[in-house]
């Protein structure tokens, strides 16, 4: 009897978890309204313009609220949680339809407390958001004199809601009302609501928020045109040289071996078919190779289906959609993790799969949860609304122990037993071939750092876009944009690094796995160098909260970019060599 309990609260646990991955409409309503509804305005939070990200409850300034008390629905998704959402009612009695004069709702009692916690507002240029049926509205919460000497609050919110027909489909903030702030007084704050008929379709009420002339810009389209010639330049580049150097290799082997054996022990041998008996050996620590192969095909899947998505579903237009869908596809997308992850595993004679299944499926989530971790006793020592709370962190845990851990258990059993077997084209010597020396531009290492440059190239003016719309106030909606730079990154990523381990190869070095992977996951690094310039030369940040916050999650992104490269570096490069020892003649 106990233990069905316990199934009946764990499935309904599980569902629960499940469920608010889902996008859900964030509003209580179904965006129709009848004639004197309620109409519900949230207060969400508050926080420096600067620091977008440095968000902290509308309530925690002095503002009072209005007198209306009661309300009757409120859903929040896992998203919102995640992102700070903090929404509260405002107090203020909105009906649908029904024009309010100006009103006053409240009043602050203004004491030398209240007073520098506005005035800190107002210096800082603090800004406040709030929602009407999901629609966002930004205000300041004041302003200071030329000297700044004197602060002042705005104390009256003039709203203009347009309507097509019962749905709600634009809102308009004026802030009036100018009051100085003087200690030991008391503060009027009022409220207006004006109605009026809009000719803006439903479907269209987000169209005002979006920035054509900033994403659709000259330069935007002649980035991608830019990245598409080093597409083609890259790929005829590639086929030339291999194939006319491949086209000699082949011809060349084929002619010794025609020789004698006296006449083959005093020609010149040189080059990657010195190596066939190496080339296929395991790479060194192939757990954690394997693990980092199999989240990086993981990212790569959670990016293109969540790009899909974007482009089919305005996912801007519903809070916490993006964050929601992306936690979702992912735990959706574990057992690809497990497949190529154990697949790779179960090829280069590993025997301890059960473990390299556990660093997979946690490779990723421990990374963003250690991050997020340490970021949130920062966001908790400044009590700010991006704190995550305890139970939107044992929902997180739930998914990686319930969701993500079996399907990665799947995708591992699936990926040994189908293709599993090392069916290498070659045999391996069972003695490691000496490594001969090199000149110093063919070493890996210096391999590695130069690998990333052409792939950063390909992207970095779309990662200006991309930091733009996450660091400061745009919708990004250009998702096409983004789908085309995925494609030639994998493209311009394949090729160098095709091009890389061939030179590698050449120079008779076997230890190409880890070589490609890392000259393409070497994009991390230029990334990362230039969100630091995007830091100090493109945004106004400040403080330790937002700094933190900043380059703690630059550094989750940068790392997922790197292997999510990587691993597609990998796989094309493992196909590559593959064919080159398919099509020559071994003894």
């Amino acid at each position: 009897m106990g233990s069905s309990r316990w199934k009946v609260a764990a499935a309904a646990a599980f569902l629960a978890i499940v469920g608010s991955l889902l996008p859900v409409d964030a509003d209580e309503h179904d965006h129709t309204y009848t004639d004197k509804e309620e109409v519900v305005l949230w207060m969400n939070t508050v926080g420096p313009y600067h620091n977008r990200q440095e968000t902290y409850k509308y309530f925690s300034l002095p503002f009072c609220a209005g007198n209306k008390k009661t309300i009757s629905h409120y859903h929040e998704t896992l998203g919102e949680a995640l992102q700070g959402v903090e929404l509260e009612f405002s107090g203020l009695d909105i009906k649908f339809k029904d024009e309010v004069l100006q009103t006053t709702y409240c009043e602050i009692d203004l004491d030398k407390a209240k007073r520098d916690a506005f005035v800190y507002a107002i210096k800082n240029h603090y800004w406040y958001q709030m929602y009407i049926d999901d629609l966002p509205i930004w205000g300041i919460v004041g302003e200071a004199d030329e000297n700044g000497e004197d602060h002042y609050l705005w104390t009256y919110k003039k709203l203009e809601i347009g309507f097509n027909g019962n749905r709600i489909v634009d809102v308009n903030l004026t802030s009036e009302g100018k009051v100085r702030l003087v200690p030991n007084t008391r503060i009027a704050m009022s409220y207006s609501v004006k109605w009026k008929k809009s000719d803006v379709k439903f479907e269209d009420r987000f169209d005002k928020y979006l920035d054509p002339s900033f994403f659709q810009h000259r330069i935007h389209w002649f980035s991608i045109f830019n990245s598409f010639m080093m597409v083609i330049f890259l790929v005829g580049l590639v086929s030339m040289i291999l194939m006319r150097t491949l086209r000699k290799d082949y011809a060349r082997y084929s002619k010794e071996e025609e020789m004698d054996d006296m006449d083959r022990d005093l020609g010149d041998e040189y080059g990657w078919k010195q190596v066939h008996g190496d080339v296929f050996r395991p790479s060194s620590h192939p757990l954690i190779f394997s693990s980092l192969i199999g989240s990086g095909c993981q990212i790569f899947s959670v990016s293109f289906i969540v790009i899909i998505v974007a482009m089919v579903e305005d996912l801007y237009t519903e809070r916490g959609s993006m964050l929601s869908t992306a936690i979702f596809v992912y735990a959706a997308t574990s057992p690809v993790n497990g497949y190529f992850g154990g697949s790779l595993y179960a090829k280069q004679g590993g025997r301890r799969w059960i473990k390299q299944m556990f660093i997979g499926a946690f490779l990723i989530p421990a990374m963003v949860c250690g991050t997020a971790f340490f970021i949130n006793f920062i966001a908790m020592y400044y009590h700010a609304s991006r704190a995550i709370p305890f139970g939107t962190m044992v929902a997180v845990c739930c998914i990686c122990f319930f969701v993500i851990l079996p399907l990665n258990l799947v995708g591992t059993i699936l990926g040994r037993n189908l293709s599993g077997q090392p069916n290498f084209p070659c045999r391996v010597n069972a003695v490691p071939r000496p490594i001969p020396e090199k000149k110093w531009f063919m070493e890996p290492a210096v391999i590695v750092c130069l690998g990333g440059i052409l792939p950063f190239g390909s992207i970095f003016i779309e990662m200006y876009f991309i930091f733009t719309s996450f660091w400061a106030y745009k919708i990004y909606y250009v998702y096409g944009f983004m789908m085309l730079v995925l494609v030639i990154l994998c493209i311009v990523t394949v090729c160098v690094t095709i091009v890389c381990t061939y030179f590698l190869l050449n120079a008779e070095d076997y230890r190409w796995q880890w070589t490609s992977f890392l000259s393409a996951a070497s994009t991390a690094v230029y990334v990362y160098m230039y969100s630091f310039y995007y830091y100090f030369f493109k945004t106004k940040m400040y403080g330790l909260f937002q700094t933190s916050f900043y380059f703690g999650y630059m550094a989750v992104f940068s790392t997922a970019l790197g292997i999510m490269c990587g691993a597609v570096g990998y796989m094309g490069t493992s196909a590559f060599v593959r064919k080159i020892y398919t099509n020559v003649k071994i003894d």
